[in-house]
C-alpha cells in the first residue's frame, strides 16, 4: 500500500462554500488535507492578516484536516513575464504575500505559474516571446528565492498550458540554474498529458518536485473539455505511482478538479475513492 497523504484543492468545492464547510466535507470524505487558495476576494486574500489566517488554521485543526499547501489563480491576471513592467511587479508582490501567508498557514509550498507565452483561455491576451518569458521568469524567481528561503516555504512552479517549459529536461535545467532548494516544481499529472508522459517527467524532475496535482485527461478530446474525473482519462496511474515511489516522493498528492453543476459534493467523495484506488489504499 502506498501511504501518500491524500489532499484536495479548494476549487473542487462549491465556490460559495466556506472553508470551514470545505474542511468538514473533506474530513467526511476521508481526505488528509485541503489545499487552500488565495484570491482578490474570499476568506484568504492579498490583504489577509496573520490573525485572519491563524483563525483558519485553528478551524482546520479543530476539524482534523491539515492544510496541505497554498494555490492561486491570480497569475493568469498578473504574470511574472508580462510585457507590462507594473504587472510583473504586481505578480512578484503576490508571490511575496503568498510566502507570508503560507508561513502563517504553516505549509511548506505555494503554487506559482512561472509565466506565459500565451494564455489560450483569455481572448486578446498579448503573446510574449518565449525567450523573454524565459529570461523574465528566471530573473523574477532568482530574486524571489532568498525570500522563500527566509520563510522556509517552497515556490513550486506548475506545468500549465502556457507554452513555456515544454519538456522535463528544460524544466530541470531551469530550476537547477536558479540554484535554490526552495525553488521547485508543482507537478500536474493531467496537464502534461498533451505533450508527454507524466511518469517520465516525474523520474526526470525527481526531488525537484515539491507537490503533485492529480488530474486526468482524455487526449482524444485535446481541449479543456478533455479534463475528466480521476480514472476516466488516459493517465497511466500505475506508472505514475511507480514513478513517485521511485523518486521517493513523500509529500501530498492533491486532486484538482472543478465541481459539477448539480450535487457538487458528490465529486469530493468520488475523488477520494478514486485516489484510494490509485494509491492502493484500503478503506478504513
Amino acid at each position: 500500500m502506498y501511504t501518500q497523504k491524500k489532499g484536495i484543492n479548494q476549487w473542487a468545492f462549491p465556490a460559495n462554500m466556506s472553508l470551514k464547510d470545505c474542511f468538514k466535507l473533506a474530513k467526511e470524505a476521508k481526505f488528509d488535507g485541503v489545499e487552500v487558495t488565495i484570491a482578490e476576494e474570499g476568506e484568504i486574500t492579498l490583504s489577509s492578516t496573520k490573525s485572519d489566517i491563524q483563525k483558519i488554521v485553528k478551524i482546520s485543526r479543530s476539524i482534523g484536516v491539515e492544510i496541505s499547501s497554498l494555490a492561486t489563480g491570480l497569475f493568469w491576471n498578473y504574470s511574472l513575464t508580462s510585457d507590462n513592467s507594473s504587472e510583473r511587479e504586481k505578480a512578484k508582490s503576490i508571490v511575496k504575500k503568498m510566502l507570508e501567508v503560507a508561513s502563517w498557514l504553516e505549509v511548506d509550498t505555494i503554487l506559482v505559474v512561472p509565466g506565459a507565452v500565451d494564455v489560450f483561455f483569455k481572448r486578446g491576451f498579448p503573446i510574449v516571446s518565449y525567450d523573454k518569458v524565459y529570461e523574465r521568469s528566471f530573473q523574477a524567481l532568482k530574486e524571489l528565492a532568498p525570500i522563500a528561503e527566509t520563510y522556509k516555504v517552497n515556490i513550486a512552479i506548475e506545468n500549465v498550458w502556457n507554452k513555456f517549459l515544454l519538456s522535463p529536461i528544460e524544466m530541470k535545467h531551469f530550476i537547477d540554474s536558479i540554484g535554490s532548494s526552495y525553488i521547485g516544481v508543482y507537478f500536474d499529472v493531467g496537464n502534461v498529458l498533451q505533450i508527454g508522459f507524466p511518469e517520465q517527467w516525474i523520474k526526470i524532475l525527481g526531488s525537484r518536485i515539491k507537490k503533485v496535482h492529480f488530474k486526468d485527461f482524455k487526449k482524444s478530446i485535446g481541449t479543456t473539455e478533455g479534463f475528466v474525473n480521476l480514472l476516466y482519462g488516459d493517465v497511466n496511474w500505475p506508472d505514475v505511482v511507480s514513478a513517485l515511489k521511485e523518486i521517493r516522493y513523500d509529500s501530498y498528492v492533491i486532486a484538482e478538479l472543478s465541481p459539477p453543476k448539480f450535487h457538487p459534493e458528490s465529486l469530493i467523495f468520488e475523488t477520494s475513492i478514486s485516489m484510494d484506488k490509485i494509491l492502493g489504499r484500503k478503506e478504513k
